[in-house]
């Protein structure tokens, strides 16, 4: 295990800002830390980097007690490489220069042979003597990376690399980044408040509210069995339908009953009559013209091959639907649905 958290807490004052958090990173991986501005989440990875103390709980690195109330190494003893958000990088440094610099004094034939490693790692092979300013941000970006790399960190930070660079670019360069740091099986934590950021770089993400952890998994799991109606809401589309608990099983709502596998989980934490909200992704709900359930067009969202569509129930309740492109409906149509629930994830209300 590369990074051990235990029940973490950090202050501004008489301020909790970071709350009980505790996960663990196995060498090798990559992490993420995704919530809301706000939650905690830079706070926790500058802790990490050891540029804010820790009111109780404690950091490891390896066997190494890094950071805890009565013991905490300076951020140059930890061995941390840190990406900031706004790079960095010297302008007044060719590329070459900038990716050396932080390899401190090494024999001179070794610092130019791990940049040039770094280069072609990075595929920059011919802009060592270029300076930050000839290169695209997302060229930038990968020297700020090679940099924080050259030293080979036991842990690699990055806090919001992407934030600066436009839209279309983040996700192809998040895979990329993540691509090169599993070459050099280097173990890393990114902070982002973007998914598609998280989904395309990380094995494992935690999704951080109000300073506490509320779930540490896969991105599969966040979506499809999330653990707390915050991380239901927050990660990916869909609403949180209300409905009863059925004593036949599954939930009645304004889609009909719905059910699924988990039902019998249901109905074992949920007596019947029990007030609930079910997870109903877009896709859940599907476009079905011969149906006998329609529901009314409130908006509807473009998205080439897709329209994402939010509709009305006859009970008042919102639902989205995802629908082929080529079935077009106006705002105040109704159209006809069905449900599709394969997997029940419910929350008492």
């Amino acid at each position: 295990m590369q990074l051990e958290i235990n029940d973490l807490h950090i202050s501004y004052g008489a301020t909790p800002v970071v709350q009980g958090v505790s996960l663990h990173l196995d060498q090798g991986s990559i992490g993420c830390l995704l919530g809301p501005s706000g939650c905690g989440k830079t706070t926790l990875l500058r802790a990490i980097a050891g540029f804010e103390p820790v009111a109780a709980g404690e950091i490891k690195l390896g066997e190494r007690v890094v950071g805890s109330p009565c013991c905490s190494l300076p951020p140059e003893q930890r061995r941390v490489g840190m990406v900031f958000q706004d790079l960095a990088l010297f302008p007044h440094l060719s590329v070459g220069d900038n990716i050396a610099f932080g390899l401190g004094k090494i024999d001179t034939g070794q610092r130019w042979r791990r940049v040039a490693e770094l280069l072609r790692l990075i595929g920059l092979e011919e802009s060592g003597p270029l300076y930050p300013h000839q290169l695209s941000g997302g060229q930038q970006q990968r020297v700020a990376l090679a940099r924080a790399m050259a030293p080979r960190p036991e842990l690699l930070l990055l806090d919001e690399p992407f934030s600066s660079l436009d839209m279309e670019i983040r996700e192809k360069l998040a895979r990329e980044v993540g691509q090169i740091l599993k070459q050099e099986e280097l173990t890393a934590l990114l902070v982002t408040h973007d998914q598609f950021e998280a989904f395309a770089m990380a094995d494992e993400i935690g999704v951080l509210f109000e300073g506490r952890l509320q779930q540490w998994d896969t991105a599969y799991n966040l979506y499809h069995r999330p653990r707390t109606r915050f991380v239901a809401d927050f990660i990916g589309e869909g609403v949180l339908l209300p409905g009863v608990v059925s004593a036949e099983g599954g939930v009645e709502t304004g889609l009909g009953r719905l059910q699924g596998v988990g039902d019998g989980t249901v109905r074992a934490a949920h007596p019947p009559g029990s007030r609930v909200s079910v997870l109903v992704r877009p896709e859940d709900v599907i476009h079905d013209d011969a149906s006998t359930l329609k529901a009314e067009v409130l908006r509807r969202d473009f998205r080439g091959a897709n329209i994402l569509y939010t509709l009305r129930l006859a009970s008042g309740d919102p639902v989205q639907a995802l629908v082929p492109s080529h079935c077009s409906h106006a705002g105040g149509e109704r159209i006809g649905i069905r449900a599709d629930v394969r997997h029940l994830v419910i929350f008492a209300d």
